[in-house]
């Protein structure tokens, strides 16, 4: 049972996956993550810091706030704000 959840982890890790870090802990079995990117700016050619928030699922309450982790794509939605997966922690 374990190498299948492995294996499907590995999938979804294959697919599209995202790094970012856990702000919020406090629902139950989900965690809010928030990636951070670079974006450029079409006249100016700066880069500018962006922040994105994305709700995703955390089955055994796991991850705490503060942990860097690695989502990966579901393929059909887990609720109405979920479509991410922790994956893994990173450190």
């Amino acid at each position: 049972m374990a190498s299948q959840e492995l294996i499907k982890q590995k999938k979804v890790a294959s697919l599209r996956s995202i790094q970012g870090i856990v702000i919020s802990d406090k629902m139950q079995k989900t965690v809010v993550v928030e990636v951070t990117s670079l974006k450029k700016h079409p006249l100016y050619h700066k880069y500018i810091k962006t922040h994105k928030h994305f709700k995703a699922d955390n089955p055994n309450n796991l991850y705490k706030t503060g942990d860097e982790v690695v989502l990966g794509a579901v393929s059909k939605p887990i609720s109405h704000d979920k479509r991410w997966s922790v994956i893994k922690k990173v450190n």
